[in-house]
């Protein structure tokens, strides 16, 4: 089939590709259409060879058909003609090209290079995959907000500062959005992946949900073993964490993991400790660079319990968890937080970062903060800790606000709680988390006192 000028563009025959299509209603109509040397080399050598592939399928059809007169199956049969139906398909083709060429003209104007050089052309034989305009042209109406979804940016979908600040303070029951500051505005460092967080801790916030332990498992599956007994696992836990000198991600893991075996899963008292050790292999295995091997757990306690049972105890709860690790802890949401919280300071306060830390890990003990979000507990210990620091002013704000979407007065319970906990007003004998936060390194924020004032005139 020959190749032919394509509405009414001249006399010599070139090849019709999108990016010329582009320059020629840019330029108003006025498109050099004589080829180069290079292309009349090229076309030439094309043609050539066209001719000869055209010839052998004649001269193998004509051998076919004799073979076949006589009886005789030859190698191979080639149509020596072109199906009518795929002839009359690159006509319809070529007619639907010129169509959409006008339309396009007609309705949208000078089409944009840079949206129409796409990797198909026109050619001999090939069949043409319509753009993303010609898409949407077929029904007529050309959708703009098409457009502006595929044209846009990830950096214009962040932050509040490019937001209705309007809609976000009747949304919270605030006047103050002024005030909201934006923590995603540093794209420098990719580390704070500040294009993505606003997405993932919305995500985050979701998962929480889902993925909470039971908060009652102690009264309705376990019968062997106590409140007071998970205390004292956890505790050693934190002794075991300093020893090997683990993130705190993995401590905060190691006990969402024991929790969540534990509310479907009944256990005896002297397999409770293996099920310790077990999580905080797994969780080592998931958060730190260098583990410690499954020797090291095992004589940590003493060689109570073998390899084996280890890593029969890994089994179980791997297989139990469908091996999803990946969990939003109380750890997660305190980082976030912590940068909303010092968002105004010129340099971030270690003490309030060590302080707030502090009041979380305590939570870690108790059984009875499983009945709160991660979320949430992380919220109030960021309250509680900039409350301690600076009674001068109230310690939430629309920054905070925004970003842990809580209101102070839903941190009103939790925050009273975890002042208790500070306090230790039940004489609490587990002490491992208070001498961890004794030493120098974490400024010793576990020797502060909560402040006299009452928390109860701030909600």
């Amino acid at each position: 089939m020959k190749k032919g000028n394509i509405a009414g563009f001249g006399e010599h025959t070139i090849r019709m590709t999108r990016a010329r299509a582009a320059a020629y209603h840019a330029s108003n109509g006025v498109l050099s259409l004589k080829p180069s040397k290079k292309e009349d080399q090229k076309r030439v050598l094309r043609a050539n060879s066209k001719r000869a592939a055209l010839d052998e399928n004649k001269t193998t059809a004509l051998v076919t058909n004799k073979n076949s007169k006589q009886g005789k199956r030859g190698p191979v049969r080639k149509d020596s003609k072109v199906h009518p139906a795929f002839a009359i398909e690159n006509s319809v083709v070529l007619e639907d090209v010129k169509t959409r060429m006008a339309e396009v003209e007609e309705k949208t104007g000078a089409i944009e290079s840079q949206e129409v050089m796409l990797s198909v052309e026109l050619e001999e034989n090939v069949l043409i995959q319509p753009s993303m305009e010609s898409v949407v042209m077929e029904s007529g109406v050309y959708d703009h907000e098409i457009e502006k979804q595929i044209s846009r940016k990830p950096s214009q979908l962040q932050s509040p500062s490019g937001k209705d600040k309007h809609n976000l303070c009747k949304h919270l029951g605030t006047s103050n959005c002024v005030d909201i500051m934006d923590i995603d505005c540093d794209f420098k460092d990719p580390q704070l992946c500040s294009l993505y967080a606003p997405d993932i801790y919305s995500n985050l916030l979701v998962a929480e949900l889902i993925r909470q332990p039971c908060s009652d498992f102690m009264e309705t599956v376990q019968r062997d073993i106590t409140q007071s007994m998970r205390g004292i696992l956890v505790d050693w836990l934190v002794e075991v964490s300093e020893e090997y000198k683990l993130v705190s991600d993995t401590l905060y893991l190691t006990v969402y993991l024991i929790d969540r075996f534990l509310s479907q899963n009944y256990i005896e008292r002297q397999r409770l400790q293996l099920l310790g050790i077990t999580c905080m292999l797994i969780a080592s295995k998931y958060e730190e660079i260098c583990a410690p091997r499954v020797e090291e757990f095992c004589l940590i306690t003493d060689n109570t319990y073998p390899k084996t049972e280890v890593l029969k105890m890994e089994s179980q709860v791997l297989n139990y968890l469908g091996f999803q690790l990946s969990t939003p802890t109380i750890q997660t949401f305190l980082r976030r937080f912590l940068r909303a919280a010092q968002a105004a300071n010129k340099e971030p306060s270690l003490e309030l970062e060590f302080l707030a830390n502090y009041l979380a890990e305590l939570t870690l003990v108790e059984y009875a903060f499983l009945k709160f979000r991660p979320s949430l507990i992380a919220a109030s210990a960021v309250f509680l800790a900039r409350w301690a620091l600076d009674q001068s002013c109230h310690p939430w704000n629309p920054t905070l606000e925004y970003y842990t979407t809580y209101k102070a007065s839903d941190l009103k319970d939790t925050v009273l709680e975890l002042q208790d906990l500070q306090m230790n007003t039940k004489d609490c004998p587990l002490h491992a988390i208070r001498e961890k936060y004794r030493q120098n390194k974490f400024k010793c924020v576990a020797t502060m006192s909560s402040p006299k004032q009452p928390l109860e005139s701030l909600f």
